[in-house]
C-alpha cells in the first residue's frame, strides 16, 4: 500500500502564509477558552444537573402565634388592637417561646422514637441532604445541627407576630412537626407563667404567715400578762380608781365642813369624835386607793406601763396582718394581670407542592455568580499577561 507524502514545498508555502489568512483565523476562534469553561459552563452545568434532576423537593409549613399580656401598651397597629381587647404583646414570653422552638429540649422532644432522624434520612433523600448520608455515628449535636437548618423562627417587631417555619421532605412530616413545636411553645408560656406566679403569690403567703406569726404571739403575750396581773386594763381600771378617790375627798371635804360647823357651834356635841373618826376612815380609804394607782410593784401605773407595750406590739401585729393581707390579694391580682396567653393566627398547614429548591432561580443565579466570577478571572488573567510583559 503506497504512502502519500506531502512534498516539503507545500509544507513551506504552508508555513509562508499570512498570519490574517481566513483559514487561521477560523482556527484560532474555535480554540476552546478553558476558563469560561471552568467558570461559567461547569458550574451551570453542574446547578442544572443537581436543581433541575437530582435535588429533593422540600415542602415548609409555616403556623403564626402571638403572645399577649393583660398590661403593657403596644405602639404598633396591631398592639392597639390587642390592647382594645384587653390585651398586648408580651416580649420576654415571646422570646423565651422562640428559644424554646430551636432549643436541644424541643428536639428531644420531638425525636422520641426516632421520629426526626426517620423524616430525614428517608430513601428517596438525595443522599448529601440527608442527615448523616454517609452512615456514621450521627451525634445528638450533629442531628441538632441539621435540625437547626429545617427550623426557622422569625419575628416581626411592627406587629409582634412570630412565624415558626419548618422544612421536610415529606408535607405530613413538616406540619407534624410545626404543630409539635408550637404546641411546646405553648407549654413553655405556660410554664413560666406558673413559675412567676407562684414565686410571687408563695412570696406573699410568706409575708402573711410571719405577720399571722407575729400576731398570734403578741396576743398570747398579752392575754398571758392580763392573766397574772389579775388587770384586765390598767388605763380603764385607773380611771375607776381615780373616779372613787375623788368620791372619797367628796365625802372626806364634807365630813371636814361638817365638823367645823360642829366646832363652831357646839363644840361639846357629841358628833365630833364619829365625825373625826369618818375623816380618818375616808382618809385612810383615799391613801389606800391613791397607792392601787401610783406606788407599789403591782400599782396601776407601772402596770400600765407594760400593759401599754404589748398592747402597742398587738396593735402593729395586727396592722402588719392586715398589710400582708391587702398584699397577697394585690399578689394574686398582679399574678392574674400578668397571665401571658399563646394566641395562634395561622394554624400550621399541610403543604400541598414543594417550595423548594427553586429550580429556574437557583440556575439563573448560579448563571449570574459564574459569569461574575468569569470576568473577574479574565481581568485579573489579562493583568498578570500585561505586568508578565
Amino acid at each position: 500500500m503506497e504512502v502519500l507524502r506531502i512534498p516539503r514545498a507545500s509544507r513551506a508555502v504552508d508555513d509562508a502564509i499570512p498570519a490574517d489568512e481566513p483559514r487561521v483565523r477560523r482556527r484560532r476562534f474555535w480554540k476552546p477558552d478553558w476558563l469560561f469553561l471552568v467558570a461559567v459552563v461547569a458550574p451551570v452545568l453542574a446547578a442544572t444537573i443537581y436543581f433541575g434532576l437530582v435535588a429533593t423537593p422540600v415542602y415548609i409549613s409555616e403556623s403564626s402565634f402571638v403572645v399577649r399580656l393583660p398590661q403593657k401598651a403596644q405602639p404598633s397597629l396591631l398592639g392597639g388592637i390587642l390592647q382594645g381587647v384587653g390585651f398586648t404583646p408580651a416580649t420576654e414570653e415571646v422570646y423565651a417561646a422562640q428559644s424554646f422552638d430551636v432549643s436541644r429540649d424541643a428536639l428531644r422532644a420531638l425525636n422520641k422514637d426516632g421520629a426526626v432522624e426517620k423524616a430525614y434520612t428517608r430513601p428517596g433523600i438525595f443522599f448529601l441532604e440527608r442527615f448523616n448520608p454517609f452512615g456514621g455515628r450521627g451525634s445528638f449535636e450533629d442531628l441538632f445541627a441539621y435540625f437547626q437548618s429545617k427550623v426557622g423562627v422569625k419575628e416581626d417587631t411592627t406587629t409582634s407576630i412570630t412565624t415558626l417555619s419548618v422544612r421536610a421532605y415529606d408535607p405530613r412530616d413538616a406540619q407534624r412537626f410545626n404543630e409539635q413545636l408550637l404546641e411546646m411553645s405553648e407549654q413553655t408560656v405556660n410554664r413560666l407563667n406558673q413559675r412567676g406566679q407562684n414565686d410571687l403569690i408563695q412570696y406573699a403567703e410568706n409575708e402573711v404567715a410571719k405577720a399571722k406569726a407575729q400576731a398570734q404571739s403578741a396576743a398570747v403575750a398579752l392575754a398571758s400578762y392580763q392573766q397574772q396581773s389579775g388587770i384586765v386594763d390598767p388605763v380603764k381600771q385607773a380611771d375607776a380608781q381615780m373616779q372613787m378617790v375623788s368620791k372619797l375627798q367628796d365625802q372626806l371635804i364634807a365630813s371636814k365642813t361638817d365638823l367645823a360647823q360642829l366646832m363652831e357651834y357646839t363644840p361639846l356635841n357629841p358628833r365630833i369624835p364619829s365625825v373625826r373618826t369618818q375623816m380618818a376612815v375616808l382618809q385612810r380609804q383615799i391613801d389606800t386607793e391613791l397607792g392601787k394607782v401610783t406606788s407599789g410593784n403591782k400599782s396601776l401605773a407601772r402596770s400600765g406601763v407594760a400593759y401599754q407595750r404589748l398592747m402597742l406590739e398587738n396593735e402593729f401585729a395586727n396592722k402588719q396582718l392586715e398589710a400582708a393581707l391587702a398584699s397577697l390579694e394585690q399578689a394574686r391580682a398582679e399574678a392574674q394581670r400578668k397571665q401571658a396567653y399563646v394566641e395562634r393566627i395561622v394554624q400550621p398547614n399541610l403543604p400541598d407542592s414543594p417550595m423548594e429548591p427553586r429550580r429556574l432561580r437557583s440556575i439563573l443565579a448560579t448563571l449570574a455568580v459564574s459569569l461574575l466570577a468569569f470576568g473577574i478571572l479574565r481581568m485579573l488573567s489579562a493583568g498578570i499577561r500585561e505586568h508578565a510583559q
